[in-house]
């Protein structure tokens, strides 16, 4: 097992990687506890759940809006909860997402921690302090910033996972060696079907190095002002992707990677053998590259992102593999390159 610390304005997460479900009690505090999940979590592994109230959700992106937020807020009621409960989210991304805005809203903010049980969510959503649901065709519009005690990333759990799910999470893993790691990157790729197939010491290596490039960032900028931005690399157009195509949020942030880094070889920035070398990795790694959407359609999914700023927009850009810069463009900027890419399916020169 291996830990990782973020120290937040407001308190300090540590993230627990190889560490077990069996071994929860170690790190619950002594106070009420309330379990939130859903469907398919509860039936693999509510037979091993810790002593507590259990309130189960649903799954998908569709239950992760205010009126979930509103059920589960109603059942805290209804089971007396207080500020002494802790609140435990036992699941993949949208578990928690969703435990982390409830906790951090209840009464003005409960204590809370997850249990992280997808490759996505343990190199991704369960850390950094963001908690949000989405509202209407807007991704996590609405949200907070605020750290969980812990988070437990059980490996283990990971063996359940769909095989589309495994390929979704290593795409965030991709992103982090991409914009701060190439010696990760060149890892991954004399190791992809290993990726692929959860070899225990490989998954570990890539699970662990994520946690620590994001924690790293993290601890810099908690708040997304400025250096956290690069974690954005391929989510500005991933996010669009997936307002138009709910493929999954790795598949879309994938086709986004394979975007900004066309655009980062038209700026100049990116070698074209390397731009071969992204794109022929996501493959590998069952990912897709492909960007065969209408572009208005993309336009204005695009407009809808909550990191637009008025007429402007920051962008991630490769200027080389394990390095990201974060530059200010005109949304316009950002149409004429969409309009440009969006025509037909795209594959690097040969």
């Amino acid at each position: 097992m291996k830990t990782h610390h973020i120290h937040g304005k407001w308190g300090s997460s540590f993230i627990h990687v190889g560490e077990h479900l069996a071994n929860l009690g170690a790190y619950l505090p002594d106070q009420p506890l309330v379990i939130i999940t859903d469907e398919n979590i509860k039936s693999l592994y509510g037979h091993a759940f810790p002593q507590g109230s259990v309130i189960t959700i649903g799954t998908g992106e569709k239950i992760k809006t205010l009126a979930t937020v509103e059920y589960i807020l109603t059942r805290l009621v209804a089971l007396g909860c207080d500020r002494s409960t802790f609140i435990l989210g036992i699941g993949g991304g949208i578990v928690c997402d969703i435990t982390g805005f409830v906790a951090s809203i209840f009464l003005r903010g409960v204590a809370f921690g997850f249990v992280s049980t997808s490759l996505l969510s343990q190199v991704d959503a369960s850390l950094g302090g963001k908690n949000g649901v989405n509202l209407s065709a807007y991704k996590n519009m609405v949200g907070v910033f605020c750290q969980p005690v812990f988070v437990i990333c059980d490996l283990d759990m990971l063996k359940t996972l769909p095989k589309a799910e495994i390929s979704n999470g290593l795409a965030e893993i991709v992103k982090h060696a991409l914009i701060a790691d190439a010696d990760m990157l060149s890892f991954i790729e004399k190791n992809q079907q290993k990726a692929l197939d959860l070899d225990p010491r490989v998954i570990s290596h890539l699970v662990s190095n994520s946690v620590d490039i994001k924690s790293r960032v993290v601890q810099q900028d908690e708040h997304e002002t400025g250096e956290r931005r690069k974690l954005n690399f391929g989510h500005t157009i991933g996010h669009a992707i997936e307002k138009i195509d709910p493929c999954g949020h790795g598949q879309a942030v994938s086709r986004g990677m394979a975007a900004a880094a066309v655009f980062s070889r038209e700026k100049g920035l990116l070698a074209p053998h390397e731009l071969d070398r992204i794109f022929s990795l996501l493959q590998g790694l069952g990912l897709p590259t492909n960007l065969d959407y209408d572009a208005g359609r993309i336009l204005a999914a695009a407009g809808r992102d909550k990191k637009k700023h008025g007429l402007f927009v920051y962008y991630v850009f490769l200027e080389a593999i394990g390095c990201a810069r974060v530059e200010k463009i005109s949304y316009d900027a950002l149409n004429t390159f969409i309009r440009s890419v969006f025509r037909t399916a795209f594959s690097p020169p040969a």
